[in-house]
């Protein structure tokens, strides 16, 4: 008998894993992710968290309520005045303490400003991500001008600690009110340009218009939150349902849109920087006279109990969980970064594309990996 053939498929294929990280140049921040594929096509993304796991939250136990608002900063170091805020807001809240209106009003000013330059830095990294390196040096050339502000008011242009509990460190400077409108007005100019640039790019849209898709029932699931959870139609936006600081005397909009998938992440954020533009505006020339803080105690203690306060940041919403046993230091604090739970998403929308493709969602995600290890 004839020795059986074997014919082989030419077009089988079988799966292996690859790493993305944690060096890949497309990760923003030390993240890896161990993908599983089949080819080009992507089966499963498991990310591998905690290589710059700081231990922050156990940090905060040990310190006292003022020295936990400088911890924020280094999670998401592109929302720091927000995650400032947010410890102070919450401490401020459960010491039943009303800071100033002048206080509220350059919170709130301050924290747009901080939106804006988040998603200028994102919008030139993103096209850089996908093959466009000249949106980089437009987006960090406006992102300059927000960081020249923030060093003149509080002396830092990353980790900022201007926020305070009782309202800020230092009065603003009295170049403040004209070079945020001067920045404003500059910036009116530009983003048009972002469209042109990079918007109406049929290769750009080509990458990611279907791609990364988050419908809106899974954003709710997967507890998206920030342009994430809008740009799939989830009304998520801490601002309109909890207004904090000045928001509640200020009118802007909610960007939602419907499609949940990587262009409309992209649209929301950079309508975002038209409507940060409009509270800036509201509010500008309305700053109240008056105190910059109020006096609070040397030691600060909360009482016993629990409390939470909730800020929208550049990536969704961050929760401050605060519980008290009524001494100097937290018994617990508990952060909810929006960053955390947003890369939840990531293996439900990469499943079935390639890898190309998950460039562009994990760049419309807007990673902050401190956020997310913490």
């Amino acid at each position: 008998m004839p020795e059986e053939t074997i014919v082989k498929d030419p077009f089988k294929t079988e799966e292996y894993m690859i790493n993305m990280g944690p060096q890949h140049p497309a990760t923003h921040g030390v993240l890896r992710l161990l993908l599983t594929i089949d080819g080009e096509i992507i089966k499963k993304v498991e990310p591998d968290l905690g290589f710059i796991h700081r231990s922050i939250e156990k940090m905060c136990e040990r310190d006292s309520y003022q020295q936990i608002v400088h911890l924020t900063d280094r999670m998401d170091y592109l929302s720091s005045h927000i995650n400032n805020e947010a410890v102070c807001l919450a401490v401020e809240n459960a010491l039943e303490l009303e800071v100033p209106d002048r206080v509220k009003v350059i919170r709130t000013i301050i924290g747009e400003l901080t939106r804006i330059a988040s998603h200028t830095l994102w919008w030139g990294v993103i096209g850089m991500d996908l093959g466009a390196l000249t949106t980089y040096f437009y987006g960090f050339r406006d992102r300059e001008l927000i960081n020249d502000i923030f060093e003149e008011t509080c002396g830092a242009r990353l980790t900022m600690n201007y926020n305070i509990p009782g309202g800020l460190m230092f009065d603003i400077h009295p170049n403040f009110v004209q070079r945020t409108k001067d920045f404003v007005k500059h910036f009116k100019t530009k983003l048009p340009e972002y469209d042109q640039l990079l918007t109406g790019n049929v290769i750009f849209q080509k990458r990611m218009k279907g791609v990364g898709l988050l419908t809106k029932e899974d954003a709710i699931s997967f507890g998206t939150s920030g342009p994430v959870a809008r740009a799939s139609g989830v009304a998520s936006d801490i601002r309109k349902i909890h207004p904090y600081s000045a928001l509640d005397r200020v009118e802007f909009n909610e960007v939602l849109f419907t499609e949940g998938d990587s262009f409309a992440r992209y649209r929301v954020r950079i309508q975002e920087m038209w409507e940060s533009l409009s509270i800036i505006e509201q509010l500008i020339d309305n700053i109240p006279d008056g105190d910059y803080k109020v006096p609070t105690k040397a030691v600060i203690k909360l009482p016993k109990g629990e409390f939470y306060q909730r800020v929208e940041t550049a990536r969704g919403e961050l929760g401050v969980y605060i519980n008290s046993d009524g001494k100097k230091n937290p018994y617990r604090v508990k952060f909810r970064s929006p960053g955390f739970s947003n890369l939840s998403a990531l293996n439900h929308m990469a499943v079935g594309s390639k890898i190309g493709d998950l460039v562009a969602m994990m760049a419309t995600l807007d990673l902050v990996v401190p956020d997310i290890d913490r």
